[in-house]
């Protein structure tokens, strides 16, 4: 990844929940999937407000893909894999199995990201989510920002990105 030096953020939420995962066996890429690089944040809003940030390596399609999120030194905080049937979160002592992509990614991140629209986001198309108001003006940029406004607690989750 060629911004990795350059990509330096915090994470400490993150950082507590996740540290220590391992890496799962390969993603298939469907015809439609693709493969995205950068850093990611993510803040939700509620009584108590919590953020976090990481570098992240997105391969795959909304059906079978991986999320890989890294510290700003290289350490791998998480490996989230998912297929028809099967969403795990993997660390080097167990493996978490969820019954969907979207559990997987709650328990990774705390919030309810949409990974059906993120892959569509990230490649321009806006693709409507309720409660979710992405602003794709700076897509062609590296940029992506989208805000979940409902259910509560809000989301604001920004994205810088090139394309991998």
């Amino acid at each position: 990844m060629k911004r990795r030096g350059a990509l330096m953020l915090g994470g400490a939420g993150l950082l507590s929940l996740l540290a220590g995962c391992a890496t799962p066996a390969g993603t298939p890429r469907s015809a439609e999937g693709g493969a995205w690089s950068g850093r990611l944040s993510l803040r939700v809003e509620g009584d108590q407000n919590q953020s976090f940030a990481a570098l992240f390596e997105l391969r795959g399609a909304p059906e079978a893909g991986e999320l890989v999120l890294t510290s700003p030194i290289g350490s791998t905080l998480a490996q989230l894999h998912w297929a028809p049937g099967e969403a795990l979160l993997r660390n080097g002592s167990e493996t978490r199995r969820y019954e969907s992509v979207d559990a997987l990614i709650v328990a990774a991140t705390g919030a309810a990201i949409p990974v059906g629209a993120l892959f569509a986001w990230l490649a321009g198309r806006d693709e409507a989510v309720p409660g979710w108001r992405p602003d794709l003006s700076q897509v062609d940029a590296g940029r992506l920002q989208a805000t979940r406004e409902s259910p509560a607690p809000r989301a604001d989750l920004r994205i810088v990105f090139e394309r991998a």
